[in-house]
């Protein structure tokens, strides 16, 4: 009994200390818990998809800030990963007949691969050279995929249909369904969990630090003798893993299909958008502004706004230009981004509390560094 309050005390000091006193940190933990017991409150299955959807373009957004936001390499061509896991892990699946969760490790091995193989072209330019590159390949593959003699492997137009699903056992009843939806919204919950920690501790290591550096100074940073295109392609290779894991996601979890939608320059600018709304630079930024970006585009002018005014016909037309105005009013407001803003907002409230109040360990280990 001893031993267990002694761990206890430990827990609650080391969470004190390192969550509940950094305010992003303790932010994150609180959207983590909503989010875990939202389906637990008997929402929709409209609702949990939506939110599926988020947690999906969230993996997605926090890839491009990982390269954006931590090196500067300006890439709007990000749907070439995105698409690349769609159709890799489709071909796999569907031509090849391999296992789905064998496929999807494979095609993050290719989508890893590409992005380590234009990286070299794509990293010799900067700035706005390199945003017209990246550009050019997503569009390059759309074209290829669409060709006539390769029809055979991609399916042209229709792309690869009828991918198997995560859960294949839950299907048929209504019942089956929803537990379905429910198992999905957990799974895509649970992997961008796992991404978001192990791109945190990237980024707070001490490769994130030389990124940081490169950011910052990137003559400097060769000044130092520090490799810049040794981690800048580092930095693209990475961004690429979890962009091609978001791919193969989303097209397991929606029509289960893979499209050559899926290579539009319409889809590279949604992590742009997403990571500015949430906060450029940060790991929660992303995150929260994929959940903002999903609820102002699937529920309030798909859903709350219809229901609300009698909607004229061109209003499904013009929904993508009211987005973008609501999305620019955002932007506008809070131009660090929505997230960054609460979090400075938290910094603002927080009180300085003495080691002591921290617990025990932590005063102890205070004293003992003091010593030294």
């Amino acid at each position: 009994m001893r031993l267990v309050k002694s761990y206890l005390r430990r827990a609650y000091s080391s969470f004190v200390a390192h969550v509940f006193d950094v305010p992003p940190r303790f932010m994150a933990f609180l959207l983590f818990l909503t989010l875990l017991v939202l389906p637990l409150a008997g929402l929709d299955t409209y609702y949990l998809s939506m939110l599926t959807y988020a947690n999906v373009i969230a993996i997605f957004a926090v890839s491009w800030d990982l390269l954006v936001g931590r090196t500067g390499q300006i890439s709007l061509g990000h749907a070439l990963f995105f698409g690349i896991g769609g159709y890799a892990t489709g071909f796999l699946s569907k031509n090849l007949g391999i296992p789905i969760w064998v496929t999807i490790p494979l095609a993050v091995l290719v989508g890893c691969l590409t992005a380590f193989l234009i990286g070299f072209p794509c990293l010799r330019v900067k700035g706005p050279y390199l945003a017209l590159i990246t550009m050019a390949f997503p569009l390059i593959v759309w074209r290829v995929i669409k060709w006539v003699p390769l029809y055979p492997l991609f399916g042209g137009e229709r792309g690869i249909i009828g991918l198997p699903s995560f859960f294949p056992a839950l299907s048929g009843s209504i019942v089956a369904m929803n537990a379905r939806v429910q198992a999905e919204y957990y799974l895509t919950l649970l992997v961008l969990f796992v991404c978001s920690v192990i791109i945190y501790k990237i980024a707070n290591s001490r490769t994130g630090i030389v990124f940081m550096s490169i950011l910052d100074d990137e003559l400097a940073s060769k000044a130092c003798g520090i490799n810049v295109t040794k981690y800048k392609l580092m930095s693209f290779t990475i961004s690429g893993l979890f962009a091609t894991l978001a791919g193969c996601m989303f097209a397991h979890l929606f029509g289960r299909t893979a499209t050559p939608s899926m290579f539009e320059l319409t889809l590279s600018f949604i992590p742009v958008v997403v990571t500015f709304l949430g906060g450029i630079g940060t790991i929660y930024g992303p995150i929260v502004g994929a959940y903002v970006y999903a609820i102002v585009d699937r529920y309030f002018l798909t859903i709350l706004v219809p229901k609300l005014v009698d909607v004229p016909p061109w209003f499904q037309h013009a929904k993508l230009l009211i987005f973008i105005f609501i999305v620019l009013l955002l932007i506008i407001k809070w131009p660090r981004g929505v997230a960054r803003f609460t979090t400075d907002r938290l910094e603002d409230l927080e009180e300085a509390r003495d080691l002591d109040e921290r617990g025990p360990r932590i005063w102890k280990r205070y004293k003992t560094r003091k010593k030294k």
